[in-house]
């Protein structure tokens, strides 16, 4: 398929720029993927096209904020770091991206903080963005992580707003968000509330965690027509030995697989064997997801509503097939769902 059949009109005003004042009362729009059937429903709902034993298949990884605003030295222009990956705790080396990068070189320093409280060095240019930043600090690793995490802030999405604001702290992260390392929400799952997740366990409806640590390789802009083309960033991910037997024992019982988000849907499909069994991985993938694909494992799929031309949307149309999913997503525009990471959600069965 090409890039360009991922294109659609999507209003400006369809963004959300906020999350719903409950995280389980967004709106739900049902798609039947063998029919092509839409219904609607809240998301507090979706119990009810569960049963007993049916899994759910979390992502458990947790948002750090990222995003740091900075002085360089002696001209004190304000430098924007984003941190992507810790490389060397004990040197404190860390993989970002800077802007504006034109103004940035090796050997640079960079101040953060009221009185210059934290200083970082430029010691390599990764990419034409990127850079790889020493940060010059005495103290634990702890100390270190704690300092760096309190001047950072939570890291959405510059189409939802420039800045982030205290509601993000707790919203721009799942309720069971556990294993950090996450620089994107997994949308999905910020639907979640503890009522909701207290009531499938009365249901007798299982849950299971995966890790898929979401870089900013989901929000980057394709630029190849040619599908095949395109290269995913490679994002690590942990599939452990009890979510492995939690997936298989659930597809023995003949049950339902649900995965919650498009990351657990291509961390599944990155560990499947011959025999369509998972089997635990502990590692990195790049995974790239777009029709036609077969699925070897979910049965259904929970998903927000993505932008035009994302990777996310290809993933969500191979789930659901591309013409099912397309007219969808044209009916939930029309129906005034919410589009985005904080936006309204979609159930394909």
């Amino acid at each position: 398929m090409k890039l360009s059949q991922f294109n659609y009109n999507l209003p400006a005003e369809a963004i959300a720029k906020y999350p719903s004042k409950y995280r389980d009362e967004s709106k739900l729009l049902i798609l039947n993927r063998k029919t092509g059937a839409i219904d609607h429903a809240s998301f507090k709902d979706i119990l009810s096209y569960a049963n007993e034993d049916d899994v759910f298949v979390f992502n458990n990884t947790k948002v750090f904020p990222a995003r740091l605003y900075g002085n360089k030295e002696k001209t004190g222009a304000e430098i924007e770091v984003f941190l992507l990956r810790e490389l060397n705790s004990d040197q404190k080396l860390w993989d970002v991206l800077v802007d504006p990068a034109r103004k940035i070189r090796i050997g640079n320093k960079l101040y953060f903080g009221e009185n210059d409280s934290l200083v970082a060095e430029v010691i390599d240019n990764t990419t034409s963005r990127g850079r790889t930043l020493r940060f010059l600090f005495d103290g634990t690793h702890e100390e270190f992580k704690s300092t760096l995490f309190r001047m950072g802030e939570m890291p959405i999405p510059k189409w939802i707003r420039a800045k982030a604001e205290s509601i993000d702290s707790e919203r721009y992260q799942t309720i069971y968000a556990e294993n950090e390392g996450a620089v994107a929400a997994p949308a999905a799952g910020l639907h979640f509330s503890r009522e909701l997740l207290k009531r499938m366990e009365i249901k007798g409806i299982n849950s299971t965690s995966i890790t898929l640590h979401m870089g900013l390789g989901n929000f980057r802009t394709v630029d190849v027509e040619d599908l095949s083309k395109h290269k995913m960033d490679s994002e690590q991910m942990l599939i452990s030995d009890s979510a492995a037997n939690d997936i298989n024992r659930t597809r023995d019982k003949g049950k339902k697989i649900f995965a919650v988000g498009v990351t657990v849907l291509r961390a599944v499909e990155t560990s499947v064997t011959t025999q369509n069994r998972i089997k635990p991985f502990n590692g990195w993938t790049n995974k790239f997801i777009f029709p036609p694909y077969n699925f070897a494992i979910p049965d259904a799929l929970i998903s927000n509503f993505h932008l035009p031309q994302s990777t996310m949307l290809m993933t969500v149309a191979a789930f659901g097939g591309y013409d099912n999913v397309m007219k969808a997503y044209n009916v939930a525009i029309k129906e005034g769902y919410r589009f985005g990471t904080y936006g309204d959600a979609m159930l394909i069965i």
